[in-house]
């Protein structure tokens, strides 16, 4: 029998997804930055990490960008007369 994933992903780094995945990947860009000499492997993990920091930092901007400023809201406002009272 032949084995399913015979060939990795040619990727060094995969994609960043959430905020956890976002802090690791941070965490192993600092250890990897901190290095003083890295081999043309690791140079290359960096770079990939890097790379997928920025996208995800990208994304994260453009969902931010979409969401109204509190001075933009379209929806219906409030008046002060909509709260109820206490008549008691």
């Amino acid at each position: 029998m032949t084995k399913r994933n015979q060939r990795r992903p040619n990727k060094l780094a995969r994609p960043i997804r959430t905020k956890r995945d976002y802090d690791g990947a941070s965490a192993v860009a600092k250890r990897l930055s901190g290095q003083k000499r890295r081999d043309s492997s690791a140079e290359q993990r960096l770079q990939s990490l890097l790379h997928e920091l920025e996208k995800y930092d990208d994304a994260d901007d453009d969902q931010t960008a979409d969401l109204p400023e509190d001075n933009e809201y379209a929806g219906p406002h409030r008046r002060w007369s909509d709260e109820s009272s206490s008549d008691g």
